[in-house]
């Protein structure tokens, strides 16, 4: 199995990605290795402007993005098997713009996180905070925050905590822990906001697996 923790920058939400950065991580011998010193991080040009919003979060401005390849160059490294990243559906969703034949298995540090820390703030940026013992170090890298190549960084911290906590030996093992972490214990939207699952009226879970485009792990959740 090929792994690769990945990051993007957008020009919008949900938008072409205009900075891409991954590394290449692996169990051996039942230890996590993330290999930074392989790490890809490239600008890409899009075509449409850089929104002001975006530009806010990872300060990459148009004048960055002049000379630089298109971003449907973009083509992942041969034969990986699976992406890991913080919410990296999103990432998922930039990376398949530039190429719509990308087919991985995502491995999300976020649903993971949320299982290993229930209590705790889930931004990459509070966990990286609660993982170092030496908070003004911790300020110093944060600062750097929302640039793809640190937010690589970031991610492999948590994702080896979250390994450590789990007791995970193996890609596949943490495939799985992560697939299970995904699926919902609380709706988070209408009028059952809040509330457990396995609580909800079955006439309002009838309703909803009527719906349209729902998330498949919801679905999961509400079939039980």
């Amino acid at each position: 199995m090929n792994a690769i923790i990945l990051d993007t920058e957008t020009h919008t939400i949900d938008g072409y990605p205009i900075e891409i950065s991954h590394s290449p991580c692996s169990f051996e011998q039942g230890v996590l290795e993330v290999d930074h010193n392989r790490n890809f991080d490239q600008y890409f040009s899009c075509p449409e402007p850089i929104t002001f919003g975006a530009m806010a979060v990872h300060h990459i401005l148009e004048a960055d993005l002049v000379g630089c390849p298109s971003y449907d160059t973009f083509r992942l490294p041969a034969n990986v098997t699976h992406i890991i990243g913080h919410n990296i559906d999103y990432d998922i969703r930039a990376i398949r713009l530039c190429d719509s034949s990308i087919q991985v298995k995502a491995i999300c540090t976020l649903a993971l996180s949320r299982m290993v820390w229930p209590d705790e703030s889930h931004t990459l940026s509070a966990l990286y905070y609660l993982l170092m013992e030496d908070k003004a170090l911790a300020r110093s890298h944060l600062r750097k925050a929302h640039n793809a190549k640190w937010d690589i960084y970031f991610t492999g911290v948590v994702l080896k905590a979250i390994v450590e906590k789990l007791g995970i030996k193996d890609m596949q093992s943490l495939y799985l822990f992560s697939e299970q972490a995904r699926i919902p214990t609380k709706i988070s939207f209408g009028k059952h906001k809040g509330m457990a699952i396995k609580d909800l009226p079955s006439d309002y879970i009838v309703w909803l697996l009527k719906q349209p485009d729902l998330d498949p792990y919801l679905v999961k959740a509400l079939k039980g």
